[in-house]
């Protein structure tokens, strides 16, 4: 039986690996073979992995069509589905952020058509919208908690401040920052905050959109949105690389892939209850489902974090 958490709050029974879904909404990363795409969600339901993150803004809903299409034969209740809302888009390409209770409620029922399923395990806001109240979004959230719509809500890429008044106003259960042992900023005062309000964490970007895999040198050039990340660029990217390489030994003490024991470090700080791990192929997800085996001390962990600081 596969490793769970109880996502903070929200109880709900998630692995700590979560497969990302943003690789299949076919823009920022470029297409990926529609078929790939499906096997690797039923590699990671084969290697125990039961948590899936999407948004209706990946590929203006198309990442939760393939989604729900790979899902369509698994017991509902075996699976934990979360999406986001934030991104109100036309068919004319336009998109704009929209928090506003009409809207949520719309986007809800569309996500959910789109996903073939009756209800949402947790639906997060995207983003903080600075144009709409946050009691008017949480409103609509608590409306579709109480229809059964959902189960349980939370928050994306929001401030500690955002999150404190988020917390104020409603039940917010979730939070989903981006964090990674080479970006550990969260740990100032986000982190704390959900651990004193038992908010549940799920973190995105854990591998640092692959820097921190091992798998570069340094000096490779990209064509998706790589290409204008300031991490993947000059001196700092071949620096960054060197630090990821100084971590095989370690990897190779403890028979793990490099990702693998940088993911099993994420997870064991004990805000983060989950790691979001983009998927583009069923090998990756194998492979970054091995992370749940994977045994963090504390002397090793302070080995981590030191050699990438350094």
């Amino acid at each position: 039986m596969a490793r769970t958490v109880t996502l903070g709050k929200s109880g709900l029974k998630v692995t700590p690996i979560c497969f990302g879904c943003w690789q299949m909404g076919q823009t920022f990363w470029g297409p990926q073979p529609h078929q790939t795409l499906i096997d690797a969600v039923r590699a990671a339901i084969e290697a125990g992995v039961n948590f899936f993150d999407n948004a209706d803004a990946y590929g203006d809903g198309e990442a939760e069509e393939i989604l729900g299409e790979a899902l369509r034969q698994t017991p509902r209740d075996k699976v934990v589905v979360a999406t986001k809302v934030y991104h109100h888009f036309y068919p004319d390409g336009r998109r704009h952020p929209d928090l506003s209770k009409a809207y949520i409620l719309e986007g809800c029922d569309a996500s959910l058509r789109r996903l073939g399923m009756e209800y949402l395990d947790l639906y997060q806001a995207h983003a903080w919208d600075p144009f709409t109240p946050i009691d008017e979004t949480l409103e609509a959230f608590e409306q579709l908690r109480k229809a059964g719509k959902i189960r349980a809500y939370g928050v994306s890429n929001f401030s500690t401040e955002q999150l404190r008044l988020a917390m104020g106003v409603g039940n917010v259960c979730t939070m989903q920052p981006r964090y990674n042992l080479l970006n550990p900023g969260p740990e100032e005062s986000l982190l704390p905050l959900c651990q004193t309000q038992n908010i549940g964490v799920l973190v995105f970007d854990p591998l640092a959109r692959g820097l921190l895999t091992g798998k570069f040198a340094g000096d490779e050039t990209f064509d998706d949105l790589r290409a204008h990340d300031a991490r993947f660029q000059g001196e700092a990217f071949k620096a960054n690389c060197g630090k990821v390489r100084k971590l095989r030994p370690i990897a190779e003490r403890l028979h793990c892939s490099l990702p693998q024991l940088v993911l099993a470090a994420t997870f064991a700080h004990p805000a983060v209850h989950c790691t979001i791990v983009g998927i583009k192929n069923a090998d990756q997800i194998r492979e970054n489902a091995g992370a749940m085996d994977v045994r963090i001390d504390r002397e090793t962990y302070a080995e981590i974090r030191k050699t990438l600081s350094s």
